[in-house]
């Protein structure tokens, strides 16, 4: 049996595969796949009737064209829109109009794939876990927070339901920046792995995944020095960083023993590994 190395059980995270196609949709997804990620990230927000929603903002504005679809209900909020009403709006054509990370110009994304990114949908959470189960995949579940102006009583706990409905509590990992949520997670299910989202270090990172419960520290790369992730590893906590999207800094990552890095360019983090993997 060969050694398993820091390059071999690494995990590819990819947050939608967002260079080469429209963020939170199951085509992202599917690229991310295609490419060799290991999982996937999506959002999850409320709707007007608490439908569960894979959006990231917010707001509407910035992926579809809520903008002219619903011209008079600025400021677009999305807990102030039905599904029936976003399942209305076009969370594609934005992609293409704006080439967000320069490689539709590079040439990397497709002219076939351009066009069927026009018109795609936002799915449900439930259509997201479904697709996710069907490729036998993972992904990774961050619990928006809210805010004070919406609803949100089971919220944590409808999406923990919803993913021991479809069996997959060992291809999950719930992870937020709301602390609470991650706690109401495990009171729901002790099973279902959960990662704190953080913007800034913490002094004591290991002492508080602990006091939370929780089983992952996912750190931004600027609230982690790679120097400090093998000491967390040792501790038994994970350690998942984002959103690293260049060659060096990914390799140093990946050295470091990162559990997973996720990456809006899979493709890179895949070329890394196999670098990695030929060197040793």
């Amino acid at each position: 049996m060969t050694q398993q190395t820091r390059c071999d059980t690494l995990n590819i995270a990819h947050r939608g595969a967002r260079s080469v196609a429209p963020e939170n949709t199951i085509e992202a997804a599917r690229k991310g796949l295609e490419m060799g990620a290991d999982l996937w990230e999506l959002d999850v927000q409320l709707s007007a009737d608490d439908e569960l929603v894979v959006i990231h903002d917010d707001t509407l504005e910035r992926t579809s064209n809520v903008e002219t679809a619903f011209a008079d209900r600025e400021p677009w909020n999305v807990s102030d829109f039905t599904l029936a009403e976003i399942r209305e709006l076009d969370f594609g054509s934005w992609f293409n109009e704006e080439d967000p990370f320069g490689q539709i110009e590079a040439g990397v994304v497709s002219a076939e794939d351009r066009r069927s990114y026009e018109g795609i949908g936002a799915p449900t959470l439930r259509e997201a876990l479904e697709w996710t189960s069907r490729n036998d995949w993972k992904v990774n579940v961050e619990l928006k927070h809210l805010g004070e102006d919406v609803e949100e009583e089971n919220y944590v706990e409808r999406v923990v339901g919803l993913i021991q409905e479809l069996g997959m509590t060992k291809d999950v990992l719930i992870s937020s920046f709301n602390h609470d949520y991650l706690v109401r997670a495990k009171a729901a299910d002790s099973t279902i792995p959960t990662g704190a989202l953080v913007g800034r270090g913490i002094d004591d990172p290991a002492g508080y995944v602990r006091d939370l419960g929780a089983d992952a520290y996912n750190p931004s790369s600027e609230a982690i020095s790679p120097s400090r992730i093998p000491d967390l590893r040792e501790q038994d906590v994970e350690v998942y960083v984002y959103t690293v999207n260049e060659e060096d800094e990914l390799a140093r990552l990946v050295e470091a023993g990162a559990t997973g890095i996720f990456t809006d360019f899979p493709q890179r983090l895949a070329r890394v590994l196999d670098e990695c993997r030929h060197e040793r």
